[in-house]
């Protein structure tokens, strides 16, 4: 009961204050060299060229059947681009990366041994940074620095207001307390909470390589379609010009409690499965057929408690641009 407490207080700061949260198991590589940005824009779904110094975007790398192998933030700082993305994946990225690197100035390594990453999420977030004396910058993923190396980026994970701190490894222990200073550290189980509710996926749980970006309702954050080439871009062009995919990302109001696995039905006929989930007030998402994703849609997942009723939400990805 403590416990289920003290993720209710955590959700709140999340939701309607501030937190911050240790997120240094996440990936980080960076890429050097002159033709890192034209290298990485034939890599990924986004427009690399276009991002001046210091600007950010959100972008997927998939391969040439458009099935996603990862997703990830892209910044252009002065001398390199820093990519940010989902815990494990470092090797697999960089393995992918280097196997196209053929004649290009580009050098690949990963940074996660030297810079750590703590992220500061909620609409009071900006406040929490200026107490501590620390840039804010404005635009969605733009970055700022300090003297210090310390890079922030606006980054509203939570899609209610956000920075994330890239922070020498040796410096970790000193920002650590003086952010539990200016705003109460959080885990995962809130932070989670606040994602499943506010409908964003991540990669490895909701997203797999069995999917396609536009499966996840990642058109508008993370694909171009004026870029040009880049690996698996036939497939997601032709996705745009000739149909739709046939199952995609939904949110879930639940009326009872349901895990992760558990099948979702459409008038008795399975149609997804459940990738995460929540509870008080129960909710999930999962990737289900287009037959039934509309908003409103009856649905039923079947729990190992029995039947559960459940209706699709909306998609809310238009708050987060």
């Amino acid at each position: 009961m403590r416990r289920m407490q003290v993720v209710e207080q955590e959700f709140t700061a999340l939701t309607e204050g501030a937190g911050w949260l240790d997120q240094s198991d996440r990936s980080r590589l960076c890429l050097l060299g002159a033709d890192r940005a034209r290298f990485l824009h034939g890599q990924v779904t986004n427009d690399i060229n276009s991002l001046g110094e210091f600007t950010g975007c959100y972008a997927a790398l998939v391969n040439a059947k458009g099935k996603m192998e990862s997703d990830l933030f892209a910044y252009q700082l002065a001398d390199e681009i820093l990519l940010d993305f989902e815990p494990g994946l470092t090797a697999d990225v960089q393995a992918r990366l280097e196997r196209y690197v053929i004649a290009e100035d580009v050098e690949i390594a990963d940074v996660a041994p030297h810079f750590g990453l703590l992220t500061v999420q909620g609409p009071q977030a900006t406040a929490v940074l200026t107490e501590l004396d620390l840039p804010a910058p404005t635009e969605p993923l733009s970055v700022a620095h300090t003297e210090e190396e310390i890079y922030i980026v606006h980054q509203p994970r939570l899609g209610t207001g956000g920075f994330d701190l890239f922070i020498p490894i040796d410096a970790m222990n000193a920002w650590r307390e003086r952010l539990a200073t200016a705003a109460p550290q959080c885990q995962m189980s809130a932070f989670e909470k606040a994602r499943v509710l506010a409908t964003i996926p991540r990669f490895g749980v909701d997203l797999t390589t069995d999917h396609l970006p536009p499966e996840g309702g990642l058109e508008a954050r993370a694909i171009s379609y004026a870029k040009g080439c880049y690996i698996g871009q036939e497939i997601i062009a032709r996705i745009r010009t000739y149909g739709k995919v046939n199952k995609v990302l939904r949110g879930l109001s639940l009326e009872g409690a349901a895990a992760v696995g558990d099948s979702v039905l459409h008038e008795g006929t399975p149609v997804g499965t459940l990738s995460s989930v929540c509870h008080e007030p129960n909710a999930a998402l999962a990737i289900i057929k287009r037959t039934a994703c509309e908003s409103g849609t009856v649905l039923s997942v079947a729990t190992k408690n029995g039947s559960v009723p459940a209706q699709v939400a909306t998609l809310p990805f238009e708050k987060f641009q």
